[in-house]
């Protein structure tokens, strides 16, 4: 696999609040929680190897819906699809890319070489976000620059997007990935689509 499409879909998720989470995001900073969710994913890449993807997707699943906006970001990568869907829909989609997410992180996400996560700074995004910005070294000291877009909404701050190296933005390669299959199958297609993929990789 391209190591860096290995990058963006692991550091996103792309993707993507759902359920409440095990510690309280409103008096946490947006650097709070992306440090959270980085120190969770760095702890089960150390435990990866004595871990089956499932239960890696188990260990990774609160940290996602606790640092994420995942109905925020399908609402965008999805465009005006997601105002024509039906409230049942909307809620089968948002479940769909959680599944997908997580265990996209559970797949790729399967060793530990001496990886480390660096928080660099805190500044303000567009549109009322703050950007974290953060960088990633892998084994061999190479490094890749990972930008955390974070929103507040009434329960805290929340993760919204993720922009690696200076330039690739999470949701627009989602939006592009999605929009062939949204047009031709529509919200059930992308669910379905969604959910196929997310059993395949967890089946592994």
């Amino acid at each position: 696999m391209n190591p860096f499409f290995s990058i963006v879909k692991a550091v996103a998720l792309a993707i993507l609040v759902v359920a409440a989470g095990s510690f309280p995001a409103a008096a946490e900073t947006p650097s709070k929680v992306v440090e959270k969710f980085q120190a969770n994913l760095l702890q089960v890449m150390k435990d990866a190897e004595k871990l089956s993807v499932r239960q890696r997707y188990e260990r990774l699943a609160s940290t996602v819906e606790t640092s994420f906006h995942l109905p925020l970001m399908v609402q965008i990568a999805t465009a005006n699809h997601w105002q024509d869907a039906s409230p049942s829909q909307r809620v089968q989609l948002v479940s769909a890319f959680r599944r997908m997410s997580v265990t996209t992180l559970a797949t790729l996400f399967d060793s530990y070489d001496g990886e480390s996560f660096q928080i660099l700074a805190e500044k303000p995004g567009p549109q009322h976000t703050q950007l974290v910005l953060t960088k990633l070294t892998k084994s061999d000291k190479s490094t890749v620059n990972i930008a955390y877009v974070a929103r507040r909404f009434d329960d805290g701050w929340r993760m919204i997007d993720v922009i690696v190296d200076n330039g690739i933005s999470e949701l627009k390669v989602r939006r592009s990935e999605y929009s062939s299959i949204l047009k031709s199958d529509g919200v059930p297609g992308l669910v379905a689509l969604l959910n196929r993929k997310a059993d395949e990789l967890i089946s592994k």
